[in-house]
């Protein structure tokens, strides 16, 4: 599924993040950027250690904030690394922070010059974050985001399962 935005695309697909071809992927990280269970785990797995070694340099990142690496040995180029909020009932705070991580990684994949990103659905697994809420609010941005900026081309979710593809296909067909 997909919808066309000013001059981009946001695109729908159900897959495995470590595979995708755009100029970046993202990781759903923890603030500590040392890898971690799900998609985190698997990104360092499938990129190797020089990834690791970067976010070794960097340090950490904060809740609602990104940085960028080398994609390694990933198709893509570059890892944009993202911590979004653990999900405490969704009153302190939850909902901006996640906002906050996409917005953070929309605005780095900009100012790197990227043609193109990827998403996990991030802070719906471990994290807690309930689906359509975080779909809801990851879409919203990316929309919002596409309407005032012309130099991303395409912003793709790739989403692990069928229910979350599901949910995020749920929410987008109510912005179209």
């Amino acid at each position: 599924m997909q919808i066309e935005i000013n001059q981009g695309l946001i695109v729908l697909a159900e897959g495995d993040i470590t595979e995708e071809e755009t100029d970046a992927i993202v990781n759903a990280a923890n603030s500590r950027l040392r890898g971690g269970a799900g998609v985190d785990g698997a990104i360092h797995r499938a990129g190797g250690p020089s990834i690791m070694a970067e976010c070794r340099r960097i340090g950490g990142c904060l809740t609602g904030q990104a940085v960028i690496t080398t994609g390694g040995e990933l198709k893509a180029k570059h890892v944009i690394h993202t911590v979004g909020p653990v999900y405490r009932g969704g009153t302190r705070g939850e909902a901006d922070l996640l906002r906050s991580a996409y917005l953070s990684s929309l605005k780095l994949a900009t100012a790197g010059g990227l043609k193109s990103i990827a998403f996990p659905a991030i802070s719906t697994g471990v994290y807690g974050y309930p689906l359509a809420e975080a779909a809801r609010i990851a879409l919203a941005t990316a929309i919002d985001y596409l309407r005032d900026h012309t130099d991303l081309e395409v912003v793709r979710f790739v989403l692990f399962d069928r229910r979350t593809y599901d949910a995020f296909a749920g929410e987008l067909k109510k912005f179209i």
